[in-house]
């Protein structure tokens, strides 16, 4: 990846040369180009990737509270409620891959009636998380984000990145998550997988 365009103190996303060339030359394919900004909105539903929706749109037409950035002579609206899952991403561009987004914020964590997620137990569980099972999921482009227990030794979790949609998910869910918090932490005895597999072939936008 080239070093990133000049970008201010202030920016929300940071562009790469790549990306912001991909997409000046995508805005100036439409009709009212001088208008026109790129709208970067994020759709953060709880316990679920981020999906992503990028489009032009016609700069006075953002909405008052909208977030609005000039990079490199492009401009940037970014709905107010995307602002926090979007803070500290970087946009990037590849032939192979198109445009991508590296975001290092996670999901809102998904809250389950029934399941406790603020007790000693949980603390554990979510400290192997960090220290141990996402760390070797982060070589696969994934993670795993913990919601819950059951009181009965099921731990609830749901998986991200490049393991969500992935075949092998599961086998690595269950083979893999579920021995290490088997190991590690008492009174778990199982790892049930709340992902919904289905939604989305990869995380980014492409």
């Amino acid at each position: 990846m080239s070093p990133l365009a000049p970008q201010t103190s202030d920016t929300i996303i940071e562009i790469t040369p790549e990306a912001l060339g991909r997409l000046v030359s995508l805005r100036d394919e439409e009709p009212e180009k001088e208008r026109l900004g790129l709208r970067l909105e994020v759709i953060a539903n709880p316990g679920e990737e981020f999906k992503y929706d990028l489009s032009f749109e016609i700069v006075t037409k953002a909405a008052f509270s909208d977030e609005v950035r000039t990079i490199e002579g492009l401009k940037i609206i970014v709905p107010q409620a995307s602002k926090e899952h979007i803070q500290g991403s970087v946009l990037d561009f590849s032939e192979r891959q198109g445009l991508i987004i590296r975001n290092p914020n996670k999901p809102p964590a998904l809250v389950v009636e029934g399941l406790t997620s603020d007790d000693e137990m949980s603390a554990s569980i979510e400290a192997v998380i960090a220290t141990d099972i996402n760390p070797s999921l982060a070589a696969h482009g994934g993670f795993v984000t913990y919601v819950g227990h059951d009181g009965e030794g099921i731990a609830y979790l749901t998986m991200g990145g490049g393991c969500h949609g992935c075949s092998m998910s599961k086998m690595t869910m269950l083979e893999g998550v579920q021995a290490t918090l088997v190991e590690q932490v008492p009174g778990v005895v199982k790892v049930r997988d709340m992902t919904d597999h289905t939604a989305g072939e990869n995380p980014y936008y492409s």
